[in-house]
């Protein structure tokens, strides 16, 4: 029987065609570890440059990433700093984590360290850098390919902002002549199931949600509306990508319908300043929920992140096909919204505890989460320091300070713990330092699995089609795009299982180019071997 080896897949790209065998022409430049030098993903040739939106995200929380100079606060000067780290403009060189956008958390002046609450759009928090440090950052980002987004807050800002003062103002001294008395929203008495608060000096009450730092904006007003337009065309002309959209929901409380027309207005808005505009909305809630939204925008799945999530599930030995089915129908549901939705994949961010603490590295858990989040369609994101395993969770002391901790860089890097943040558990998975020259560390997985999704672009923008694997967890799907096509096997269970590629009719793929995860994969004729815990990729 006929073994068919690993080869280079540029060679495949190159012919343009859905299956091929291996060639003797010149090989391209592989990426490669640059400790041992060798080769960090078999198969992976010259990464294909990426003109879509569909992109593996870096999530940046500013002040606890990387700090400039050493106030202890991570800053926007820091990422500059360790912007090799993350993307150095060569996907061959294996010496960067090879992400393709990077979301940063708010950054404008706030009175905390979270800066959800703003107290002015237009002011970059002085902690954090300056403007021109911004204005760095974006052009960086260009040069290297990489999409930069950012945290927009547009439901609430701080009670220390002007508008909320001239709004308290004007209720004070019942001046609705004031084009601020209305900014805010507000009720003459608590309306039942929301949260107020009172106005000092005056008998009104203004809507807090989230909390009475955080008063609501009123966005059945005009001006409001109009502000929040000329805010993200501030930023969009400035180079700026796009918005990760905070507490789309609440815009208007309990209003699913006013909820969605807001945002079919100011996406539409926002598109005629930025056609190929990227966003992505906090709709923390059911996929039903989040469907009406998408007409709009793409939204976050939740469904599939934190420890109860589909892909945690599978990573722990689950079935794959319950991951891979529900995926298809969640696509022809976001599709039937807007033709050009597509799901954004993500396992925690920072509001949930991290991932490490129930997708364990050592067992294989985090390694196969990886995998299955960051190969999928659409885009995927990665919670900063999700890639080296880092720890922290809420724990008894209900901060969500304890899972915003400082990256662990392993070096002189100056950066601490967010203010309030008392979580004292080890961090026996390593930091960054220890983990760059370790050929099976978590970080060179994700590296790895990086490579292997710009490698092959049908993953993240073609058409979806699950393969089940009879009998077994093991599962996969069939991605084309272009008249190509790209197949992904995942085996989540520790023991090898054998697919034959033959129960799949007009099965377009006859090659393995590709396998990362804890074994390795072989393709005898029809009989794909793949190890426990392991991903192939065939084309």
């Amino acid at each position: 029987m006929k073994r068919i080896v690993i080869f280079s897949l540029l060679a495949c790209l190159l012919l343009g065609v859905a299956g091929c065998a291996p060639t003797q022409t010149e090989t391209p430049q592989h990426p490669t570890d640059p400790v041992t030098g060798e080769i960090l993903v078999q198969g992976v040739g010259t990464a294909v440059p990426n003109q879509t939106n569909d992109r593996v995200f870096y999530q940046v929380f500013v002040g606890s990433f990387s700090d400039s100079n050493g106030d202890g606060i991570g800053d926007l000067r820091g990422l500059i700093n360790r912007f090799d780290y993350l993307n150095d403009g060569d996907p061959n060189s294996g010496k960067s984590l090879g992400v393709e956008g990077i979301w940063l958390n708010p950054i404008f002046l706030s009175p905390s360290y979270h800066k959800y609450d703003t107290m002015d759009y237009y002011a970059i928090d002085h902690r954090f850098g300056t403007e021109a440090d911004l204005r760095e950052l974006i052009r960086l980002c260009h040069e290297r390919d990489v999409k930069l987004i950012l945290d927009l807050v547009i439901n609430h800002t701080s009670t220390h902002h002007y508008w909320f003062d001239q709004f308290c103002n004007a209720h004070k001294n019942n001046d609705t002549s004031n084009p601020y008395y209305d900014f805010y929203t507000y009720a003459p008495a608590p309306v039942g199931g929301r949260t107020f608060q009172q106005i000092s000096g005056s008998a009104h009450y203004y809507e807090c949600n989230f909390s009475g730092d955080m008063p609501e904006l009123n966005f059945d007003n005009p001006l409001v509306r109009q502000e929040m337009v000329t805010l993200a065309k501030t930023y969009l002309d400035m180079g700026v990508d796009g918005f990760r959209f905070d507490a789309a929901k609440y815009i208007y409380y309990g209003d699913e319908a006013k909820n969605a027309e807001f945002w079919d207005w100011y996406m539409a808005q926002l598109r005629s300043i930025k056609p190929d505009i990227y966003s992505v909305a906090e709709v923390w809630d059911a996929d039903t929920a989040t469907f009406p939204y998408f007409t709009s925008t793409n939204c976050f799945n939740f469904t599939m992140s934190q420890q109860s999530g589909q892909i945690a599930k599978a990573a722990k030995g689950g079935s794959v096909s319950t991951l891979t089915y529900y995926m298809e129908q969640y696509l022809e549901q976001i599709k039937e919204k807007r033709p050009d939705a597509m799901p954004v994949t993500f396992i925690t961010n920072h509001d949930m505890d991290r991932a490490a603490g129930f997708l364990q590295p050592g067992f294989g858990h985090a390694q196969m989460a990886a995998n299955l989040s960051i190969l999928l369609p659409g885009s995927s994101f990665i919670y900063y320091g999700e890639e080296i395993g880092m720890l922290g969770s809420r724990g008894g002391a209900s901060t969500d300070a304890n899972r915003r901790l400082a990256m662990l860089w392993g070096d002189a890097d100056t950066v601490k713990d967010p203010t309030g943040a008392n979580y004292k558990a080890e961090q026996i998975n390593g930091t960054v330092a220890d983990q760059l020259g370790q050929a099976d560390s978590l970080y060179n997985h994700y590296k790895k699995v990086i490579a292997i999704r710009k490698a092959n672009p049908e993953i993240a923008s073609g058409t979806f089609t699950p393969l089940d694997v009879s009998g077994s967890k093991a599962g996969g799907f069939l991605s084309t795009l272009n008249g190509n096509s790209v197949a992904v096997f995942h085996n989540t269970t520790t023991e090898p299982v054998q697919i034959d590629l033959s129960q799949y009719a007009d099965f377009p793929c006859e090659a393995l180019t590709a396998f990362v995860g804890m074994g390795d994969a072989t393709l005898e004729g029809n009989i794909l071997t793949l190890a426990g815990q392991t991903t192939a990729i065939l084309r």
